[in-house]
């Protein structure tokens, strides 16, 4: 029976592997759905959250003054009129006279995450029926909202794209995009796939009235993070989220070991808060349970007991490559490596996430079993 269970368990997680990379492939080489006139003339508001100066501050909030759409605004929020990043913000808004963009100051605590704080005036101030929150280390191209726009469709109530890391300087930043795009992004693109959106806060495209339906801008203080209070609000009007066709991206630059483990554990234990039977079977995540499952049944069966697994590891991450050379998202001579390394860390992440409820936040010390009430 155990060698049963664990060839079964094998076979269903090579599968799953196998079928999310091919599916995901095939996204990534699909046009997207027609951008007609009619999604171009729509009036678009992007809310962006300013919280000091990042790698690539320059380029991320440069880009959204070179966007393709004829009617934007820009509404840049910072928390305080300290922050080291407004003299960058207000230079780029000086320099790009034909587009709309305003800087708003100020804070409105309605909730322990500092950044719907900050965006809370930015989603008041909005003139636009649509209105996009994207945290400032995006990158946009120049057909960000066309692609956005391109996602909704009658069932929509929300289109989001989680990140995907790009222009990584160093071994741990590459580490990063081990995480970000061939596991996460993956998972997360399949999902959508499949009908299961969620959210992701990097990037949200939201319509007013089916924010304000569900609670207004107060009511994503329902979580401590905002993305999961915006899946489960936009599940409750019997909507879904959908993902943009091509996930954007996130230049990287320089991280840390303990900078790129800090993020991970930060965003398992908000999972796991918020979507605790879902978070409960990552532990099954990753390419070592099933190669240990494979060499499990490979002892049973007098099979060779490396022999098995080395041919079911080279297969597993050679389509991770396949993956990341198709979407032309960052592969080198180290990815494969590091994603040893992430599917060896893994269940150590999931251990920590369950053993812990702090984190920090740029700066702020925050707890998962925080909640705030929604005046």
């Amino acid at each position: 029976m155990p060698t049963i269970l664990a060839g079964g368990f094998c076979a269903v997680a090579t599968l799953l592997h196998f079928a999310s990379i091919g599916v995901v492939i095939a996204r990534h080489r699909r046009l997207e759905r027609g951008t007609g006139s009619g999604q171009r003339a729509e009036g678009v508001s992007i809310v962006r959250p300013l919280c000091g100066i990042e790698n690539f501050s320059q380029a991320t909030l440069a880009s959204t003054f070179d966007l393709d759409h004829p009617n934007y605004e820009i509404l840049f929020c910072a928390a305080h009129g300290a922050d080291p990043v407004l003299p960058l913000v207000r230079r780029l808004i000086t320099d790009h006279p034909a587009v709309s963009a305003r800087l708003l100051l100020g804070n409105d605590s309605i909730s322990a995450n500092p950044k719907l704080n900050n965006v809370v005036k930015g989603w008041q101030a909005a003139r636009h029926a649509h209105i996009i929150m994207a945290d400032s280390n995006v990158l946009m191209p120049p057909d960000y909202i066309r692609r956005l726009l391109a996602a909704w469709d009658s069932s929509t109530g929300l289109v989001c794209s989680p990140p995907v890391g790009r222009a990584p300087a160093g071994v741990w930043a590459e580490l990063e995009c081990a995480f970000l795009n061939t596991y996460q992004a993956r998972w997360q693109c399949f999902a959508d796939s499949l009908g299961f959106g969620f959210a992701q806060g990097k990037t949200m495209l939201w319509r007013r009235d089916i924010l304000e339906r569900g609670g207004g801008i107060r009511a994503l203080a329902r979580e401590l993070a905002e993305d999961a209070a915006a899946t489960k609000l936009v599940g409750r009007q019997g909507l879904r989220v959908r993902l943009v066709a091509r996930p954007f991206g996130q230049p990287l630059g320089r991280r840390t070991l303990a900078e790129v483990w800090q993020r991970q554990v930060r965003w398992a234990r908000l999972r796991r808060d918020t979507f605790k039977l879902f978070f409960a079977v990552e532990i099954f995540a990753g390419a070592i349970p099933p190669l240990l499952a494979a060499m499990l049944v490979a002892t049973a069966m007098d099979w060779p007991v490396l022999g098995v697994p080395a041919v079911l590891a080279c297969l597993w991450y050679l389509l991770e490559m396949a993956l990341a050379h198709a979407a032309g998202w960052h592969l080198s001579w180290r990815s494969v490596p590091l994603c040893v390394l992430r599917d060896l860390l893994l269940p150590v992440l999931w251990l920590a996430a369950w053993l812990g409820n702090e984190f920090e936040w740029r700066g702020s010390a925050m707890r998962v079993a925080q909640r705030s009430s929604i005046a």
